[in-house]
Order: structure tokens, then sequence, then C-alpha cells
């Protein structure tokens, strides 16, 4: 009617959500250690939250570390082996000169807190706890010194100690990055939720390794190394369908990664129950890629009439429907 103001209201970008109380621009996290400690990708002309919502920084340990001996990459098919050993320059350098160069209006940036011992984690932690980083991931894939090299993330005892410690020192959302290479992921998704975890990343990667016939040698220094990329990623969606079944009774969210390249990897994440999805190996080869994956997931859910991409998490159906055996012949 003449003379009535009409109040515009903001539409909602769908892919815009709230992930531990933090403000997603996309439900994309930017893998950590494929993209450093964030600067190698948001100098990216035209970077914005809107491209990945958050980023997680390179594994971190209390000391500096020079990584495994090379080769610590290798091309398998359909993937990719690494084993970098988790060079780093030590928490300290971290806090003290990488964090204050990082733009936190840009996007949110997670921490990756690795260590050989639980007080490790404990001081990485803490460190971090005192810093403007947003979250911290826990890296309990690491190997534990202290009890002959297995990994912290293979015992859901083990874990569960990780998380709880590291628990007590920080106030900031903590997520459990589970390892595939244990005998039953719900359990110890369910310890690592009981000790303090506000969210859990499925899955690390898978242990492999590759040999030059030739030489008759393992092509990777460290003779096995972590496989990514598209091979495994039928095993992570499994292993996200199977952890949601144990989150979603404790409210707590979940990045779904492994192998994911396109939209519709993304979207089968989604619904298997992961809120956020983590793009890694896909980066090294198409730096691109989470423009192209977040139009997709739009088109997506305009063409299913969801407003939001919350809508769309862990709407699985599952086919468990009984139906009537045929009348046998006679």
């Amino acid at each position: 009617m003449p003379g009535m103001n009409v109040v515009s209201h903001p539409v909602r970008d769908p892919l815009r959500f709230s992930f531990c109380g933090l403000d997603f621009g996309s439900p994309l996290v930017l893998l950590s250690g494929c993209v450093g400690f964030g600067e190698e990708y948001t100098r990216i002309e035209g970077f914005s939250n809107r491209d990945a919502g958050a980023i997680v920084l390179k594994g971190t340990t209390q000391n500096p570390r020079l990584g495994n001996p090379p080769h610590r990459v290798y091309e398998t098919p359909a993937g990719m082996l690494n084993a970098i050993g988790l060079q780093n320059p030590g928490v300290d350098h971290v806090v003290r000169r990488i964090l204050p160069e990082l733009d936190f209006s840009e996007t949110r940036f997670i921490a990756n807190v690795s260590g050989s011992t639980i007080e490790e984690y404990v001081e990485v932690t803490r460190r971090f706890d005192q810093s403007p980083i947003d979250a911290i991931e826990i890296n309990i894939s690491c190997p534990n010194v202290k009890e002959g090299g297995v990994a912290f993330g293979n015992y859901p005892d083990m874990s569960a100690q990780v998380v709880q410690a590291c628990r007590r020192v920080t106030g900031k959302p903590l997520i459990t990055k589970l390892s595939p290479n244990q005998t039953d992921i719900r359990e110890n998704a369910r310890r690592c939720i009981e000790a303090g975890s506000d969210a859990l990343a499925v899955i690390n990667t898978i242990m492999g390794m590759a040999i030059d016939v030739d030489s008759r040698r393992p092509i990777i220094g460290n003779i096995q190394g972590g496989l990514s990329g598209p091979a495994i990623k039928p095993i992570a969606l499994l292993k996200v369908h199977q952890v949601y079944e144990v989150a979603r009774r404790h409210h707590v969210p979940i990045i779904g990664q492994g192998g994911i390249t396109t939209a519709t990897d993304a979207l089968e994440f989604i619904i298997a129950g992961a809120s956020a999805v983590g793009i890694g190996t896909s980066l090294f080869y198409d730096p691109m890629v989470c423009k192209k994956i977040n139009a997709g997931i739009r088109e997506y859910l305009e063409s299913q009439h969801l407003g939001n991409i919350e809508e769309l998490v862990g709407t699985l159906r599952t086919g468990k429907e009984v139906f009537a055996a045929p009348a046998p012949t006679l």
C-alpha cells in the first residue's frame, strides 16, 4: 500500500550453519596438513569463508620436528600415501609467530594437536587454549612412546585418556580425529564423547605402503604411510554412518572426510550423518575445488527444496523395510 514501509529481511545463506557454536560460512573444512598453517590457501585471490567454513592447521607438537626421511608422499591408484612425520616448528612458534599473521575474520581456524605422550597433548592444548584459535582438533593417531609405539587412537581406553586430559585444560571446542585402523570405531567414538569431545572428525588416513620392484625397497621412507584420496571414500563413508548412530544420541556433530572430490561425494557424507565435510587430497590437483563443491551443494539443496544444509544431515534412508515374500509355487 502507498506510504507503507516494506522491511526486507536478508535471505540466509543455505550453506551457513553453526558448528560447536562457531559460525561456518560453508560446510567445507580444509584438512590438517593440506594447506600448511592456513596462509598458503587464504592468500588466494577471492578467498572467503564462503569457500571454506574452517581451516585445520598443520599438526603441531610441543617441540619442533623435522619429520620423516624422504620419500614422504607417493601417488597411488585413486589415492596418495603420505608419511610427513609431523614436521612442524613447535607450538610456541605457531602461537607466537603464525597465529598473529592469520586473518580470523576470513574463516575459522582450528589447531591440530599431536603428541607422543599424554603430557605432550596436554601442554600443546594448554598453549592453544591461551591463543585466539577457534577450536582444537586432537590427532589421536599418533604413536604412544610409553606403550611401545601403539597409536593412541586404536584403543578406546587410550583415546579417552587423551581426550579427558585435554578437556581439563581448555574451554575451546574439542574435535577428536578418529582412526579407521581399529576394531570398533563406534565404541571409540562413544568413549571420546563421554571423555569430553565436542565433535568428531571421521576418518583419519588408512595405513598402507608401496614398493619399488626394481630396488625391492619401500617407496615411502617410513615404510608405511597414510592412504587418502578417492580410494578410501567408501570406507570413510561407512565409518561416518556407523559413528553417526552414536554421535546423534549425544548431539555431537561430525566432520566427515576421506576421498571427497565432488559435490556428490560431499552430499553422500552429509546424508550419512556429517554436519561438515573435510577436503584434503583433492586440493593437491584442484586448489579451487571448494568453489565447485559449494556450488553443487547449493544446486542440490535448491532442487530438493531444502532451506539449509542442516536439514540434510543424517537423512539416509536405509531401505530396511520388510517386503512380503512371494507366495511359493506349487
